[in-house]
C-alpha cells in the first residue's frame, strides 16, 4: 500500500495520558499491529514521542514516523497539534515497503545472545559433550555448579539429567538442545540450551551449555540466606555480585529482545537505544565478574588446586570456545597440533580462564583478517603456553604497566575493566608459575603463561 501525498489521509485524537482515543485507517490498523488497542496508549514509539513533545511544548509539530508491522516497513508524515489536554493527529503521507528477510544464522545468533544473558548457569563442553568448566551467580545453583566443576571430563547429563526421557549418552546434541532437565535441590522448571562452536559445514569442536528457567528466581535466592560465611569485609564477590548479576542480566536480555525486534515492531532509532542499554549492561556484568575474581584472589586463604593437565589440550579447548568470536572478525586462531604436548601441574579451570582472557584480548585488539597463534612447549621445570597475535604491539613502557590493576593503557570504549591481565598474572603466580609479555610497537604481542611441569614418572 503506497498512498500519494494528500491533504489528510487519516485523523486521530489523543488525551492527556497519551492514549489514542480515536483513529482512522490506516493509523488504526498500525496501532493494532504494534500491539496497541483502541482506545489505548499509543503503541507506535515514534508517534508516542511526537505526541508527548507536542503536549509538553504546546506547539504543533510534524515529522516522518517509521515503524514495522512485522512484514512491512512504514514511513508516514504525521502532524500533531495541541487539542484540549491532548493532541489532534493528521497523517499526510503513507508509504510501505517490504522488510528484508532476516538471515537464519543471524536470527539464531541473536537468540543465542539473549539466552546467554538469561542463563543462570553456563558451562563449556568439549566435542563429546564432556564438561570443561561451569559457573553460576545463583546461590540456588551453586551446589550443581560445584559438582560440575569437580566432575570435569564427565558428560553434562550426569549432573543435569533429562526430565522427560531416559537416555544413555552419547546422544546427538540436537536431540538434547532445549530439553527439560532435573536440577537437584531446585524447585523451578529448567531447560538446557546447547550452542555449538563450529564453522559452517563442520562438526562442532565444543559446546556452550546454558541453563535457563521460565520462572524468575525466588526473592530470597540472592539474599543473605544464600551467602557464604565470611570472616572479612566483602566488596563484591560474596555480597553484591549475586544480588546484582540477576537483575542486570534480565535488563540485558530484555534490551536484546527489544533490539532484535523479537518482541514486535520497532523503528531503527529505538533498536539502537536498546542496543546501548544492552551494551552498558554487559559492561556491568563483566566488571562484576572481574571484581569478584579480584576479591577472591586477594583473600588471605586463596589457593588453587593442582590438577594433572595437558596445556596443549587446554589451549585447543580455549580456542574452540572463542572460535565464533574470532570468526566474526575474520581472525584465524591456529591451535597447537595434537602432537604438541606440555604436561603440567596446575588448576584446569584457572589455566583455561587465563587462556580465554589472553585469546579474548588478542581478538579484541587484532585487526580483521589477522591470525593468533597458540603454541605450547616444555622449558625445564616449566610448561609454557604462548599466545602470539598480530595486533598493534606494546612499547616498553606499556609492557611495564600492562599487568597493573585497572590499567587499560589509555584505551576507552572497548568494554574492558583493566583487571583481566592483573587477575591472570595473580592466578598464574598462585599456581607457582608466571605470566609475561614480549612485544614491540607494530609487531604484535606474545604472552607467555608458565606453570609447573608435571614430574616425569
Amino acid at each position: 500500500m503506497n498512498l500519494p501525498m494528500a491533504t489528510v489521509l487519516a485523523r486521530a485524537t489523543s488525551d492527556e495520558q497519551d492514549r489514542m482515543l480515536h483513529a482512522e485507517e490506516p493509523l488504526a490498523w498500525l496501532q493494532m499491529r504494534c500491539g496497541g488497542e483502541l482506545p489505548g496508549t499509543i503503541a507506535v514509539p515514534e508517534l508516542l514521542d511526537l505526541v508527548r513533545t507536542v503536549r509538553r511544548i504546546k506547539l504543533p509539530l510534524g515529522r516522518t514516523i517509521r515503524a514495522q508491522d512485522g512484514s512491512d516497513t512504514i514511513a508516514a508524515w504525521i502532524e500533531a497539534e495541541p487539542a484540549g489536554d491532548g493532541c489532534a493527529v493528521q497523517v499526510k503521507s503513507w508509504q510501505t515497503s517490504p522488510c528484508m528477510p532476516e538471515d537464519g544464522a543471524a536470527a539464531e545468533q541473536r537468540r543465542a545472545t539473549i539466552d546467554r544473558h538469561l542463563a543462570e548457569l553456563s558451562a563449556f563442553l568439549d566435542s563429546r559433550q564432556r564438561l570443561l568448566a561451569a559457573s553460576t551467580a545463583s546461590p540456588e545453583l551453586e551446589p550443581v555448579a560445584a559438582a560440575m566443576e569437580r566432575g570435569t571430563g564427565q558428560c553434562w547429563t550426569t549432573f543435569l539429567p533429562p526430565a522427560d526421557m531416559t537416555c544413555q549418552q552419547p546422544l546427538h546434541w540436537r536431540l538434547l538442545d532445549g530439553i527439560k532437565v532435573d536440577v537437584p535441590g531446585a524447585s523451578r522448571t529448567w531447560r538446557v540450551r546447547l550452542i555449538p562452536q563450529a564453522r559452517p559445514g563442520h562438526e562442532p569442536s565444543g559446546f556452550e551449555l546454558l541453563l535457563l528457567s521460565e520462572t524468575a528466581p525466588p526473592e530470597d535466592s540472592t539474599g543473605q540466606a544464600g551467602m557464604r560465611p565470611t570472616h572479612r569485609r566483602s566488596l563484591v564477590g560474596q555480597d553484591l555480585a549475586p544480588v546484582l548479576k540477576q537483575p542486570i542480566a534480565r535488563i540485558v536480555a530484555n534490551a536484546e529482545t527489544i533490539r532484535t525486534r523479537l518482541a514486535g515492531p520497532l523503528p531503527d532509532a529505538y533498536a539502537e537505544y536498546a542496543g546501548e542499554i544492552a551494551g552498558a549492561g554487559k559492561l556491568l556484568l563483566g566488571l562484576l565478574d572481574d571484581m569478584a575474581d579480584l576479591e577472591a584472589l586477594e583473600a588471605d586463604d586463596f589457593s588453587t588446586a593442582a590438577d594433572r593437565i595437558e596445556l596443549g589440550e587446554v589451549a585447543r579447548q580455549a580456542a574452540g570456545i572463542l572460535g565464533v568470536r574470532a570468526r566474526e572478525k575474520n581472525i584465524a586462531i591456529r591451535s597447537p597440533a595434537d602432537n604438541e604436548v606440555a604436561p603440567a601441574r596446575a588448576e584446569f579451570r584457572r589455566v583455561l580462564q587465563i587462556l580465554l582472557n589472553l585469546i579474548g584480548n588478542s581478538i579484541r585488539y587484532s585487526p580483521e583478517g589477522s591470525g593468533i597463534d597458540l603454541t605450547v612447549e616444555m622449558d625445564g621445570a616449566c610448561a609454557r603456553a604462548i599466545v602470539q597475535d598480530q595486533g598493534p604491539g606494546l612499547s616498553a613502557a606499556e609492557q611495564a604497566r600492562v599487568f597493573d590493576r585497572f590499567e587499560r593503557l589509555g584505551r576507552s570504549g572497548d568494554g574492558g575493566s583493566g583487571l583481566g591481565l592483573y587477575i591472570s598474572r595473580r592466578l598464574a603466580r598462585a599456581m607457582g608459575g608466571d605470566l609475561t609479555v614480549e612485544s614491540a610497537p607494530g609487531e604484535g604481542a606474545r604472552f607467555v603463561l608458565a606453570v609447573p611441569a608435571e614430574p616425569e614418572g
